[in-house]
């Protein structure tokens, strides 16, 4: 998957998350790392005119952000840093990675999060509603995992709304370039209607992962497998909560039936799973940005 990852940094506990997973992410896939401060967009304000001298002390600390970020990676991932100016600190992140036509988005969760777990902040939200690439979510305490423990397993939530196929190719492509294995995840058993009988949401189920594996299987690289689970629980969050979940695991989720095509929005089943999601989540569109597709 060799490209650029574009990562929104902040001189926070959050910003330091979201730099060490994509760094641990660049370095498995062999992907140059590009940090990204973005400063408020020159005539955002009308109530405070433009002041040169400030400017530069904002870039300047912006620039110290960026140099102290960078000491924090390895050596070996390729890196290169950027300020940029924005409407807001989505739109700044956005309009990088449509430059530098980047594979993925990843920051970190939103303050008070719980270590190991997600919390959507405003920036979070406002990508995942205008985002045209995946965008990748760091639990806080991310910047826990060494770079070295890699990418060992990608986890696919496979559904049978509309997206499955986008989802499915952003798997097997990162399960490739990483050299993770696959693990392909049927929620179909408990993201129906309770009203449905045990019976029938039990059959549904093994035919659902049947389909699942079979999909898999016709889209999969020789030398690729793939581990089909049904989720068991009462619930989302009971199913994600008893499954294992690995230090280098990152679980890839389809945007909502609802988003527009080619654009991200985090729907019911995705939202309940990160409530207790103890690994990175990717968010992926339901429908993949052409080549040289603005």
């Amino acid at each position: 998957m060799s490209g650029h990852i574009v990562v929104g940094y902040t001189a926070t506990e959050a910003g330091a998350d979201a730099v060490a997973l994509g760094a641990r992410l660049a370095a498995a896939s062999g992907s140059t790392l590009d940090l990204v401060v973005v400063l408020p967009a020159g005539d955002r304000s009308v109530i405070t005119p433009p002041n040169a001298d400030y400017d530069r002390y904002l870039r300047a600390q912006a620039a110290d952000w960026l140099g102290a970020a960078a000491e924090q990676i390895p050596d070996a991932v390729a890196q290169r840093s950027h300020v940029v100016y924005g409407e807001s600190f989505a739109e700044g992140l956005q309009s990088a990675a449509d430059e530098l036509r980047a594979t993925h988005i990843v920051i970190g969760a939103a303050n008070g999060g719980i270590r190991g777990r997600h919390r959507l902040g405003t920036v979070a939200t406002e990508l995942l509603h205008s985002s045209d690439v995946p965008v990748v979510l760091a639990p806080e305490g991310a910047r826990r995992v060494e770079v070295a423990v890699g990418v060992t397993r990608i986890t696919a939530a496979i559904g049978t709304r509309p997206g499955a196929d986008a989802l499915l190719e952003e798997a097997v492509s990162l399960a490739t370039s990483t050299g993770a294995e696959l693990r392909l995840l049927s929620l179909v058993t408990v993201d129906l209607p309770t009203s449905v009988d045990t019976g029938v949401i039990r059959i549904a189920g093994a035919a659902h992962s049947e389909d699942v594996l079979a999909q898999a299987t016709a889209a999969l690289p020789d030398g690729v497998e793939a581990e089909v689970v049904s989720a068991k629980g009462d619930s989302i969050e009971d199913a994600v909560s008893h499954l294992g979940w690995e230090p280098g695991e990152l679980a890839v989720v389809g945007s909502s039936r609802l988003a527009q095509p080619r654009r991200l929005f985090l729907g019911s089943t995705a939202a309940k799973m990160l409530h207790e999601l103890p690994v990175p989540m990717i968010v992926v569109p339901r429908t993949r940005k052409e080549e040289g597709q603005k």
